[in-house]
Protein backbone atom coordinates (compact mmCIF):
# COMPACT_ATOMS: atom_id res chain seq x y z
CA UNK A 1 0.00 0.00 0.00
CA UNK A 2 3.19 2.26 0.93
CA UNK A 3 4.69 1.34 -2.40
CA UNK A 4 1.03 2.43 -4.36
CA UNK A 5 0.90 5.75 -2.60
CA UNK A 6 4.59 6.63 -3.54
CA UNK A 7 3.81 6.26 -7.31
CA UNK A 8 1.11 7.94 -7.04
CA UNK A 9 3.00 10.76 -5.05
CA UNK A 10 5.71 10.37 -7.77
CA UNK A 11 3.69 10.95 -10.70
CA UNK A 12 1.48 14.02 -9.12
CA UNK A 13 4.69 16.02 -8.79
CA UNK A 14 6.49 14.54 -11.98
CA UNK A 15 3.04 16.55 -13.88
CA UNK A 16 3.56 19.70 -11.35
CA UNK A 17 7.04 19.79 -12.86
CA UNK A 18 6.08 19.22 -16.31
CA UNK A 19 3.39 22.15 -15.94
CA UNK A 20 5.78 24.44 -14.47
CA UNK A 21 8.21 23.82 -17.42
CA UNK A 22 5.26 24.37 -19.99
CA UNK A 23 4.21 27.27 -18.26
CA UNK A 24 7.99 28.96 -18.24
CA UNK A 25 8.18 27.60 -21.75
CA UNK A 26 5.51 29.88 -22.73
CA UNK A 27 6.70 32.83 -21.03
CA UNK A 28 9.81 32.29 -22.38
CA UNK A 29 8.48 32.00 -25.93
CA UNK A 30 6.63 34.33 -26.00
CA UNK A 31 9.37 37.28 -24.80
CA UNK A 32 11.70 35.89 -27.30
CA UNK A 33 9.01 36.11 -30.31
CA UNK A 34 8.70 39.43 -29.13
CA UNK A 35 12.34 40.46 -29.28
CA UNK A 36 12.91 38.61 -32.72
CA UNK A 37 10.08 40.62 -34.05
CA UNK A 38 11.40 44.33 -32.07
CA UNK A 39 14.68 43.43 -33.83
CA UNK A 40 12.95 42.54 -37.88
CA UNK A 41 11.56 46.02 -37.17
CA UNK A 42 14.12 47.90 -36.23
CA UNK A 43 16.04 49.66 -39.21
CA UNK A 44 19.79 49.87 -39.72
CA UNK A 45 21.49 53.55 -38.81
CA UNK A 46 21.63 55.82 -41.25
CA UNK A 47 25.27 56.71 -42.40
CA UNK A 48 27.00 59.43 -40.17
CA UNK A 49 26.97 62.34 -42.06
CA UNK A 50 30.51 64.14 -42.61
CA UNK A 51 31.66 67.68 -44.19
CA UNK A 52 34.64 67.06 -47.19
CA UNK A 53 37.72 69.08 -48.26
CA UNK A 54 39.82 69.06 -51.10
CA UNK A 55 43.75 68.79 -51.18
CA UNK A 56 44.83 72.16 -53.53
CA UNK A 57 48.19 73.51 -54.70
CA UNK A 58 49.51 76.80 -53.11
CA UNK A 59 52.95 78.59 -53.48
CA UNK A 60 54.61 78.80 -50.27
CA UNK A 61 57.50 80.66 -49.70
CA UNK A 62 60.41 79.09 -47.20
CA UNK A 63 60.15 81.78 -44.19
CA UNK A 64 61.52 81.29 -40.54
CA UNK A 65 58.54 81.63 -37.84
CA UNK A 66 58.96 83.97 -34.64
CA UNK A 67 56.77 85.82 -32.01
CA UNK A 68 57.44 89.53 -31.00
CA UNK A 69 56.04 92.75 -29.61
CA UNK A 70 54.80 95.35 -31.81
CA UNK A 71 56.24 98.91 -30.46
CA UNK A 72 55.38 102.55 -32.10
CA UNK A 73 58.33 103.93 -33.69
CA UNK A 74 57.54 107.02 -31.86
CA UNK A 75 56.13 106.98 -28.53
CA UNK A 76 56.70 108.41 -25.20
CA UNK A 77 55.09 109.19 -21.96
CA UNK A 78 54.44 113.11 -21.90
CA UNK A 79 55.86 114.83 -18.63
CA UNK A 80 56.79 118.01 -17.45
CA UNK A 81 60.60 119.49 -17.14
CA UNK A 82 60.18 121.47 -13.69
CA UNK A 83 57.52 121.78 -11.23
CA UNK A 84 54.21 123.83 -10.91
CA UNK A 85 50.63 123.76 -10.72
CA UNK A 86 48.28 123.09 -13.26
CA UNK A 87 46.64 126.49 -14.49
CA UNK A 88 45.50 125.12 -18.32
CA UNK A 89 44.95 122.20 -20.19
CA UNK A 90 44.28 122.33 -23.88
CA UNK A 91 43.81 118.55 -25.07
CA UNK A 92 41.77 115.81 -23.69
CA UNK A 93 42.21 111.53 -23.75
CA UNK A 94 42.10 110.47 -27.04
CA UNK A 95 42.32 113.35 -29.25
CA UNK A 96 45.09 113.76 -32.38
CA UNK A 97 47.56 116.06 -32.26
CA UNK A 98 50.40 117.77 -33.92
CA UNK A 99 53.58 118.88 -33.35
CA UNK A 100 54.11 121.85 -31.30
CA UNK A 101 50.45 121.53 -30.55
CA UNK A 102 50.25 123.09 -26.63
CA UNK A 103 49.24 121.09 -24.57
CA UNK A 104 49.27 122.27 -20.89
CA UNK A 105 50.33 125.28 -19.15
CA UNK A 106 51.72 125.54 -15.74
CA UNK A 107 51.38 128.58 -13.57
CA UNK A 108 53.86 131.13 -14.57
CA UNK A 109 52.94 134.36 -12.95
CA UNK A 110 56.51 135.00 -10.91
CA UNK A 111 58.59 133.54 -13.63
CA UNK A 112 57.27 135.98 -15.85
CA UNK A 113 57.47 138.99 -13.12
CA UNK A 114 61.59 137.81 -12.80
CA UNK A 115 61.70 137.97 -16.41
CA UNK A 116 60.29 141.34 -16.77
CA UNK A 117 63.14 142.35 -13.97
CA UNK A 118 65.87 140.79 -15.78
CA UNK A 119 64.86 142.31 -19.31
CA UNK A 120 65.15 145.79 -17.64
CA UNK A 121 68.34 144.77 -15.95
CA UNK A 122 69.47 143.77 -19.53
CA UNK A 123 68.49 147.01 -21.06
CA UNK A 124 70.19 148.85 -18.74
CA UNK A 125 73.11 147.30 -19.20
CA UNK A 126 73.14 147.95 -22.99
CA UNK A 127 72.56 151.64 -22.15
CA UNK A 128 76.15 151.15 -20.07
CA UNK A 129 77.83 149.73 -22.58
CA UNK A 130 76.46 152.33 -25.54
CA UNK A 131 78.16 155.08 -23.28
CA UNK A 132 81.13 153.50 -22.46
CA UNK A 133 81.57 152.86 -26.72
CA UNK A 134 81.16 156.08 -27.13
CA UNK A 135 83.71 157.50 -23.65
CA UNK A 136 86.11 155.10 -25.50
CA UNK A 137 86.26 156.43 -28.67
CA UNK A 138 87.01 160.16 -27.28
CA UNK A 139 89.33 158.19 -24.99
CA UNK A 140 87.42 159.77 -22.00
CA UNK A 141 87.17 156.13 -20.51
CA UNK A 142 89.52 153.23 -20.27
CA UNK A 143 89.64 149.87 -21.92
CA UNK A 144 88.80 147.93 -19.13
CA UNK A 145 85.87 149.50 -18.31
CA UNK A 146 84.53 149.33 -21.51
CA UNK A 147 84.71 145.33 -21.04
CA UNK A 148 83.50 144.97 -17.99
CA UNK A 149 80.03 146.86 -19.81
CA UNK A 150 80.33 144.63 -22.56
CA UNK A 151 80.22 141.46 -20.02
CA UNK A 152 77.35 142.24 -17.63
CA UNK A 153 75.16 143.07 -20.68
CA UNK A 154 76.22 139.35 -21.50
CA UNK A 155 75.35 138.22 -18.14
CA UNK A 156 71.57 140.21 -18.49
CA UNK A 157 71.40 138.29 -22.31
CA UNK A 158 72.06 134.96 -20.45
CA UNK A 159 69.61 135.53 -17.41
CA UNK A 160 66.90 136.41 -19.73
CA UNK A 161 67.61 133.14 -21.85
CA UNK A 162 67.84 131.33 -18.76
CA UNK A 163 64.30 132.52 -17.25
CA UNK A 164 62.65 132.18 -20.70
CA UNK A 165 63.75 128.75 -20.96
CA UNK A 166 62.01 128.14 -17.22
CA UNK A 167 58.89 130.13 -18.73
CA UNK A 168 59.00 127.65 -21.92
CA UNK A 169 59.65 124.37 -19.87
CA UNK A 170 55.68 125.59 -18.74
CA UNK A 171 54.29 124.97 -21.83
CA UNK A 172 53.94 121.48 -22.64
CA UNK A 173 54.06 121.11 -26.04
CA UNK A 174 53.58 117.80 -28.54
CA UNK A 175 56.79 117.16 -29.93
CA UNK A 176 55.51 114.97 -32.91
CA UNK A 177 52.49 114.39 -34.77
CA UNK A 178 49.98 111.24 -32.69
CA UNK A 179 47.53 110.43 -30.68
CA UNK A 180 47.20 111.66 -26.56
CA UNK A 181 46.50 108.59 -24.33
CA UNK A 182 44.10 108.79 -21.49
CA UNK A 183 45.19 112.18 -19.65
CA UNK A 184 46.65 111.56 -15.39
CA UNK A 185 46.26 115.01 -14.68
CA UNK A 186 43.80 117.58 -13.56
CA UNK A 187 43.32 120.98 -13.64
CA UNK A 188 44.50 123.09 -10.39
CA UNK A 189 47.19 119.99 -9.30
CA UNK A 190 50.47 120.08 -8.21
CA UNK A 191 53.06 117.97 -10.30
CA UNK A 192 56.36 117.39 -9.63
CA UNK A 193 59.36 117.27 -11.96
CA UNK A 194 58.94 114.49 -14.17
CA UNK A 195 55.21 113.53 -13.69
CA UNK A 196 53.41 111.22 -15.98
CA UNK A 197 50.63 113.38 -17.74
CA UNK A 198 49.85 111.30 -20.88
CA UNK A 199 50.93 108.83 -23.48
CA UNK A 200 51.81 109.99 -26.70
CA UNK A 201 52.08 107.61 -29.36
CA UNK A 202 52.59 108.15 -33.54
CA UNK A 203 51.09 105.43 -35.58
CA UNK A 204 52.17 106.33 -38.84
CA UNK A 205 54.13 103.21 -38.60
CA UNK A 206 55.06 100.46 -35.91
CA UNK A 207 58.22 98.30 -35.25
CA UNK A 208 57.90 94.73 -33.90
CA UNK A 209 60.96 93.29 -32.09
CA UNK A 210 61.16 89.95 -31.45
CA UNK A 211 64.31 86.85 -31.41
CA UNK A 212 65.31 84.18 -33.25
CA UNK A 213 67.76 81.25 -32.44
CA UNK A 214 71.40 81.31 -32.96
CA UNK A 215 71.30 78.60 -35.78
CA UNK A 216 69.40 81.37 -37.68
CA UNK A 217 71.95 84.33 -37.97
CA UNK A 218 73.13 83.45 -41.42
CA UNK A 219 69.63 83.45 -42.74
CA UNK A 220 68.73 86.99 -41.87
CA UNK A 221 69.89 90.69 -43.63
CA UNK A 222 68.59 93.93 -43.41
CA UNK A 223 65.73 95.17 -45.33
CA UNK A 224 64.49 90.97 -45.55
CA UNK A 225 60.42 91.10 -46.09
CA UNK A 226 58.48 89.79 -42.74
CA UNK A 227 54.92 88.89 -42.71
CA UNK A 228 52.91 89.79 -39.46
CA UNK A 229 49.85 88.84 -38.22
CA UNK A 230 48.04 89.66 -34.91
CA UNK A 231 45.19 88.38 -32.78
CA UNK A 232 42.99 91.57 -33.47
CA UNK A 233 42.84 91.04 -37.13
CA UNK A 234 43.33 87.24 -37.97
CA UNK A 235 42.88 87.82 -41.51
CA UNK A 236 44.79 90.64 -41.81
CA UNK A 237 48.90 89.72 -42.99
CA UNK A 238 50.84 93.24 -42.34
CA UNK A 239 53.68 93.63 -44.69
CA UNK A 240 56.97 95.13 -43.55
CA UNK A 241 61.14 94.90 -43.90
CA UNK A 242 63.95 93.77 -41.11
CA UNK A 243 65.18 97.69 -39.96
CA UNK A 244 67.64 96.36 -37.92
CA UNK A 245 70.13 93.23 -36.47
CA UNK A 246 72.15 93.25 -33.26
CA UNK A 247 75.48 92.17 -34.00
CA UNK A 248 75.58 90.24 -31.41
CA UNK A 249 74.06 87.35 -29.72
CA UNK A 250 72.46 87.48 -26.19
CA UNK A 251 75.23 85.47 -23.92
CA UNK A 252 72.00 84.01 -21.89
CA UNK A 253 69.89 82.38 -24.40
CA UNK A 254 72.00 82.75 -27.67
CA UNK A 255 69.08 84.45 -29.38
CA UNK A 256 69.63 86.77 -32.53
CA UNK A 257 67.61 90.39 -31.51
CA UNK A 258 66.08 91.28 -34.68
CA UNK A 259 63.45 94.96 -35.16
CA UNK A 260 61.32 94.92 -38.08
CA UNK A 261 59.10 97.99 -39.12
CA UNK A 262 56.04 98.57 -41.43
CA UNK A 263 53.64 101.28 -42.44
CA UNK A 264 50.18 101.48 -40.40
CA UNK A 265 47.95 103.61 -42.45
CA UNK A 266 44.73 101.87 -40.61
CA UNK A 267 46.45 102.53 -37.09
CA UNK A 268 45.20 98.79 -36.99
CA UNK A 269 48.83 97.80 -35.10
CA UNK A 270 49.01 98.67 -31.80
CA UNK A 271 51.69 98.99 -29.19
CA UNK A 272 52.06 95.77 -27.07
CA UNK A 273 49.89 93.68 -29.73
CA UNK A 274 51.25 90.17 -29.68
CA UNK A 275 52.77 89.01 -33.24
CA UNK A 276 53.39 86.06 -34.98
CA UNK A 277 56.06 86.90 -37.38
CA UNK A 278 56.83 85.43 -40.99
CA UNK A 279 60.23 85.96 -42.37
CA UNK A 280 60.60 85.41 -46.23
CA UNK A 281 63.98 83.20 -47.05
CA UNK A 282 63.01 82.24 -50.65
CA UNK A 283 60.63 82.71 -53.64
CA UNK A 284 56.98 80.80 -53.88
CA UNK A 285 57.23 77.42 -54.46
CA UNK A 286 54.25 74.83 -55.65
CA UNK A 287 52.81 73.22 -52.46
CA UNK A 288 50.16 70.46 -52.13
CA UNK A 289 48.47 71.37 -49.25
CA UNK A 290 45.26 70.53 -46.92
CA UNK A 291 42.96 71.66 -43.99
CA UNK A 292 44.56 70.78 -40.72
CA UNK A 293 41.45 69.85 -39.61
CA UNK A 294 41.13 67.14 -41.79
CA UNK A 295 43.89 65.24 -40.28
CA UNK A 296 43.73 62.68 -37.66
CA UNK A 297 46.30 61.27 -35.55
CA UNK A 298 47.16 57.93 -34.02
CA UNK A 299 49.96 56.07 -31.92
CA UNK A 300 51.09 54.98 -35.95
CA UNK A 301 51.81 58.57 -36.89
CA UNK A 302 48.71 61.03 -39.21
CA UNK A 303 46.22 59.81 -41.14
CA UNK A 304 43.16 61.03 -43.47
CA UNK A 305 40.10 59.34 -44.64
CA UNK A 306 39.77 59.42 -48.45
CA UNK A 307 36.25 59.42 -50.03
CA UNK A 308 35.79 57.12 -52.17
CA UNK A 309 32.37 55.84 -54.86
CA UNK A 310 31.96 52.12 -54.37
CA UNK A 311 29.13 50.11 -56.04
CA UNK A 312 26.89 53.45 -55.84
CA UNK A 313 27.78 54.02 -52.39
CA UNK A 314 29.88 56.57 -50.90
CA UNK A 315 32.98 55.20 -48.35
CA UNK A 316 35.98 56.10 -46.44
CA UNK A 317 38.95 54.73 -46.80
CA UNK A 318 41.51 55.63 -43.95
CA UNK A 319 45.16 56.42 -45.57
CA UNK A 320 48.67 57.22 -43.55
CA UNK A 321 50.33 60.16 -44.83
CA UNK A 322 53.71 62.37 -44.41
CA UNK A 323 53.06 65.94 -43.41
CA UNK A 324 55.42 69.28 -43.84
CA UNK A 325 54.91 72.90 -42.71
CA UNK A 326 51.96 74.15 -41.17
CA UNK A 327 50.93 77.66 -42.40
CA UNK A 328 47.65 79.27 -41.37
CA UNK A 329 45.44 76.72 -41.08
CA UNK A 330 46.95 74.20 -43.91
CA UNK A 331 49.15 71.69 -43.77
CA UNK A 332 51.80 70.93 -46.12
CA UNK A 333 51.51 66.65 -47.76
CA UNK A 334 54.71 65.36 -48.70
CA UNK A 335 52.93 61.74 -49.45
CA UNK A 336 50.20 59.89 -49.53
CA UNK A 337 47.56 62.27 -51.02
CA UNK A 338 47.19 63.66 -54.71
CA UNK A 339 45.81 66.83 -56.02
CA UNK A 340 42.07 66.93 -55.97
CA UNK A 341 41.70 64.07 -53.32
CA UNK A 342 38.71 64.45 -51.47
CA UNK A 343 38.75 63.61 -47.44
CA UNK A 344 36.86 63.61 -44.57
CA UNK A 345 37.16 67.15 -42.96
CA UNK A 346 34.50 66.89 -39.83
CA UNK A 347 33.23 63.79 -38.26
CA UNK A 348 36.18 61.18 -37.90
CA UNK A 349 34.83 59.99 -34.34
CA UNK A 350 31.93 58.29 -36.04
CA UNK A 351 34.26 56.61 -38.78
CA UNK A 352 36.34 53.85 -39.64
CA UNK A 353 37.90 52.00 -42.54
CA UNK A 354 35.22 50.56 -45.45
CA UNK A 355 32.46 52.53 -43.62
CA UNK A 356 29.66 54.10 -46.14
CA UNK A 357 29.10 57.46 -45.30
CA UNK A 358 26.34 60.21 -46.26
CA UNK A 359 28.44 63.98 -47.15
CA UNK A 360 27.27 67.43 -46.74
CA UNK A 361 26.27 69.35 -49.70
CA UNK A 362 28.79 72.36 -48.71
CA UNK A 363 32.24 70.96 -48.83
CA UNK A 364 34.79 72.49 -46.66
CA UNK A 365 36.58 74.94 -49.02
CA UNK A 366 40.25 73.41 -50.01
Amino acid sequence: MTGLTERVLGKKIGLLLLLILLVFGGLFGSKFLQIKSAMSSRKAPPPPLVTTTQTVQEEWATHLSAVGNINPVLGVVLSNEVAGIVTKLHFVSGQPVTKGDLLLELNTATDRAILKGLIASEKLALIKLKRQVKLLKSKATSRSSHDEARAELDIAKAAVAAQQSTLDKKLLRAPFDGEIGIRQVSLGQYIDKGYQIAPLVSFESTIVDFTLPERNFADLRVNQDVLIKVQAYQDDVFKGHIQAINPGLHQDTRTIAVRAIMDNPDMKLRAGMFANISIILSKPLPVLSLLETAISYNTYGENVFIVLKRDDKTVVEQRAIKTGVRRNGRIEILHGLSLGDTVVNEGHVKLRNGIEISVAEKPTPG
